[in-house]
């Protein structure tokens, strides 16, 4: 209903006129009233009498709750439909899985020997499209005698010096100069402070290294393991450069430490069969400074350089797979910290381009073989008691270590520090920094339109940071992060080369499927409570189960709209809820995003809660695209970072049009408002505060 006053608010405030004296006045427009402050006079003055209520004694924290007379029956739209089926992500069919197959990753023996034998060169195939070795068997500096049918390996005479008559030859000619370029290149800029982080990252055990990364947790995680290097600094060890620190790398497992020893023994157990040898005797891939003089080795780390290129090939990276591996382990351990750890293993990778002992594909290779041996490892049946146990040591510990009362009391300590003193604590840098060497900068050289695959048991990866997701879910949420196919190298069958584990711990990426999440608060940790960071597109619809809470902060695009039964669902960014229709049934939606909160299609509720955080004009409210049917359930309204004044006029839904009314409405820090249901939304007016 709409009277001949109405005319736009100004940014979503109105000051409104004395309605007393508009009552007083028969409505008459005296001329000291501004016309832009009559919008729905008459509407508001009238319902004004039946829907305002008064409580407290005026204090901000008080909360005005509004039950207003029924509206004419309305009817409820019918709930989206979505696909109407959900996604998967089954393995590659004819394809041996790592997780099967991993104890194979042997050297020395003859019926491990070739690409078809041995997990650990097959997981790293996609490098044949690069480069060709001298001899397809891993027979680099190494014999293999004759072995239950298996033919003897002789030793190659590759020698490892690029361009001589027995090395391999190159494949992708572009692919390859990309690789040494790009060595020179970082070498060349590399800075003194990088030099240092390099050399620590050669010199210090890998595990100790990449602890760093638990940011406020380091100091309690070293105590609990029983971590320590000797290894601080270039100074103190110049010109004496060996492997030789001192320190207690991966710390005492459980046999001597009541503390931490089974997290310990959990490193310890993601390792096995995890040797980058076997690959890197078959590959024999020089590394980047035999290739190119140009390549400039860290003058700190000069003396370790091997002068046995035959026994030391670059591809791939031992060190980079090492840190993974453990960053991995610590990050299933202490999932709030799981993204750090991520970037850590990145960062690791890249400290070794830096420092100019491997190229860019060596450090890829390296990533690429960890996921599949970390998985390998926590899919096997004798890990399965020491893996549960070994988390709920770590949770245990850390959160005695730091006087924390639960996992997100420990997760919120874990994240306290800020950038002066976490290294890790943007977000943002970390997502960019693992995406950038992800690829390294390599041209697509193949298909870019094939569809990603899951390799079998990968989930595991993601266990403890998505736990409320069955491992389907997982696996279609690892589906739907995974990079473009048709890079080098990382197009390998299973498809471990495309998975972002970074992007897969900020939820799904694509709906190509409907989603149904259930949360119980209960269980704690982040079952209780989480986030979705990622820019979800897709076709699919997105339902929200059980108590906990979920927060979408995306530039969402999913279009197959969105349910909420129970919980509570918090839009955190002004397209969270994609492009569909929105249906309240149950639980708590949420508002808190920056602007308006678009929905594109129609909002329906028929109960549970609408909760508006407004944080200015205009933050916080809902526009509706399509028909706004309210059949029920309550209306919050309350406020961040700004006091509303008592006149204020605030629209806090708009709509094409607008039917039915909410059973309630609370506002906090007001004692006395008016709720004005218009023919196109919801107004609500602080009479009192």
């Amino acid at each position: 209903m709409r009277t001949s006053h109405d005319l736009p608010t100004i940014a979503g405030f109105v000051k409104p006129l004395d309605f007393r004296a508009v009552i007083g006045n028969r409505l008459s427009m005296r001329p000291a009233v501004p016309t832009f402050v009559l919008r729905h006079t008459l509407v508001a003055a009238l319902i004004a009498l039946g829907l305002s209520a008064c409580g407290g004694d005026g204090n901000s924290d008080d909360v005005a709750v509004v039950t207003p007379a029924p509206d004419s029956a309305v009817t409820l739209p019918a709930e989206p439909a979505g696909l109407g089926r959900a996604d998967s992500a089954a393995p590659a069919s004819g394809v041996l899985a790592y997780v099967d197959t991993g104890v194979t990753n042997q050297r020395g023996d003859a019926c491990t020997s070739t690409l078809e034998t041995n997990a650990g060169v097959r997981v790293l195939a996609g490098f044949l499209d690069l480069w060709t070795p001298r001899s397809l068997l891993v027979d680099a500096d190494q014999d293999a005698a004759a072995k239950d049918g298996c033919p003897a390996v002789v030793k190659s005479d590759w020698d490892g010096i690029p361009g001589s008559a027995t090395d391999g030859t190159v494949k992708n000619r572009a692919a390859h100069d990309h690789n040494i370029a790009y060595s020179v290149q970082i070498t060349h800029a590399r800075t003194p402070a990088q030099e240092l982080e390099a050399y620590l990252d050669d010199r210090r055990g890998k595990s100790y290294s990449i602890s760093d990364a638990l940011g406020p947790l380091a100091e309690h995680w070293r105590a609990g393991t029983g971590q320590t290097t000797t290894i601080t600094s270039i100074a103190a060890d110049a010109g004496t450069v060996k492997y030789d620190d001192k320190g207690n790398n991966r710390g005492d497992g459980s046999g001597s430490n009541a503390n931490l020893g089974q997290a310990v023994d959990l490193v310890y157990a993601n390792s096995v069969d995890g040797s980058t040898e076997p690959a890197k005797r078959f590959y024999k891939y020089a590394r980047p400074f035999r290739w190119s003089t140009d390549v400039i080795v860290a003058p700190s780390l000069v003396p370790a350089t091997s002068s046995t290129p035959k026994s030391d090939g670059g591809f791939p990276s031992g060190h980079t797979a090492e840190a993974w591996r453990d960053a991995l382990t610590v990050g299933y351990l202490v999932p709030q910290r799981f993204q750090e750890m991520v970037t850590r293993g990145a960062v690791m990778g890249q400290n070794r381009i830096l420092a100019g002992m491997h190229s860019a594909m060596d450090v890829m290779g390296g990533r690429v073989q960890a996921l599949a041996v970390v998985a390998y490892n926590l899919n096997k049946a004798s890990n399965a008691e020491l893996k549960t146990q070994a988390y709920g040591q770590a949770q245990s510990w850390l959160q005695t270590r730091t006087n924390t009362s639960d996992f997100n009391a420990l997760n919120a300590y874990a994240h306290s520090a800020g950038a002066a003193a976490d290294a890790y604590a943007d977000h943002a840098a970390n997502k960019a920094l693992v995406a950038e060497r992800m690829t390294y900068g390599f041209a697509v050289i193949g298909d870019t339109t094939r569809a990603a695959v899951v390799p079998k048991g990968a989930e595991v990866l993601i266990e403890t940071r998505l736990p409320y997701l069955s491992a389907d879910q997982r696996r279609v949420v690892l589906k739907s992060t995974a990079i473009a196919s048709g890079y080098p190298l990382l197009d390998d069958a299973e498809g471990w080369g495309r998975l972002n584990l970074f992007d897969a711990a900020d939820g799904y990426g694509r709906f190509d499927g409907d989603v149904s999440v259930n949360m119980d608060a209960a269980a704690g940790g982040f079952h209780a409570a989480d986030q979705w960071r990622n820019d979800i597109a897709g076709a699919g619809k997105l339902e929200k189960l059980g108590t906990g809470t979920l927060r979408l902060t995306g530039a969402n695009t999913y279009s197959g709209g969105t349910v909420l039964a129970d919980g509570t669902l918090a839009a955190d960014s002004t397209s969270a809820l994609g492009q569909g229709d929105v249906y309240v049934k149950g639980g708590t939606l949420e508002v808190a995003a920056p602007g308006a909160l678009a929905v594109k299609g129609a909002y329906s509720q028929a109960a549970g809660t609408l909760k508006l955080v407004l944080s200015g004009s205009g933050k916080g409210v809902l526009t509706v695209g399509g028909k706004a049917v309210l059949a029920g359930g309550s209306l919050a309204v309350s406020f961040a970072g700004y006091k509303p004044q008592v006149g204020d006029t605030l629209d806090v839904l708009t709509a094409q049009a607008r039917s039915g009314q909410f059973a309630n409405v609370s506002v906090s820090g007001a004692s006395k408002v008016t709720t004005t249901y218009t023919a196109t939304g919801v107004q609500i007016r602080i009479d009192a505060i």
